[in-house]
């Protein structure tokens, strides 16, 4: 007789830098030690925000190619190798339940969801996933797709949207310790504020809402995920903050579950 996989939680990992790929600092340990606090899954899926599409897509490949969508890095983080596998069966049972969610056979894993990957299971034996961004969705299109999805945290999969809270790429310092900015320290307060007090309408809202949004979040795309994030919170839940650093002056780390 199987056993009922156990409810997982659900997730919002912030990945920042490619750097945090081969660092050795507080954000890195929490992923590493954060996996061991769950059960294992059968998959992880991965909401990115590096993969913008028209329609909403899921990867389909049993053998998934590892991106190295970044540049002008040092060549180290070239020649890591991470490749997890797929699972195209989870794939199809995702677009069966909810067809608008197409499946994509030949989309590789973005360094939104294998930097992640790497420190969370470090073996590389728990198939990967990414489901993409359509970027003709308004933010609370992205909340109802993401509530379609929470089926799945009583599958044994974990979901995790993968951005950033705050991601500033033309106001940066790129000293790996620099202090936040000031401004940057704010915005995340507040974002901090509103899911303590889960105030989804606010972060849902957070073009029309949130403080210096256009300092924050110069494109959308790295604050999406978070939306589906909070669509799959269930009321009986309790947040947890995993990490609340602030990188290279103004690249929120900010990192958190519901479970």
């Amino acid at each position: 007789m199987s056993m009922t996989p156990p409810q997982l939680p659900v997730l919002f990992l912030a990945h920042g830098s490619p750097m945090n790929i081969v660092a050795d600092n507080s954000y890195s340990r929490m992923l590493k030690d954060y996996a061991k606090t769950i059960p294992s899954p059968k998959a992880v899926i991965i909401i990115s925000a590096h993969w913008l599409t028209r329609g909403s897509f899921i990867t389909g490949s049993d053998q998934p190619e590892q991106m190295y969508d970044f540049y002008g890095f040092p060549s180290e983080l070239y020649t890591v190798h991470y490749k997890p596998k797929g699972l195209p069966i989870l794939a199809e049972h995702i677009h069966k339940a909810i067809p608008e969610i197409a499946i994509d056979p030949s989309r590789g894993v973005d360094h939104a969801g294998w930097t992640l990957m790497k420190h969370l299971y470090s073996d590389a034996t728990i198939p990967c996933l990414e489901i993409s961004l359509d970027i003709t969705k308004t933010p609370q299109q992205h909340f109802d797709l993401g509530k379609k999805l929470a089926f799945l945290r009583d599958e044994g999969v974990l979901i995790v949207g993968g951005g950033n809270l705050i991601h500033n790429l033309y106001d940066i310092d790129f000293d790996d310790e620099a202090k936040p900015f000031p401004w940057a320290s704010a915005i995340d307060s507040w974002i901090k504020e509103k899911l303590v007090a889960l105030d989804i309408e606010a972060l849902v809202e957070a073009a029309d809402q949130m403080p210096d949004y256009d300092l924050a979040l110069p494109t959308i795309e790295h604050y999406l995920p978070l939306l589906y994030t909070l669509a799959m919170r269930r009321s009986e839940d309790k947040l947890s903050m995993l990490d609340e650093s602030i990188q290279n002056g103004s690249i929120s780390m900010r990192s958190f579950e519901f479970r």
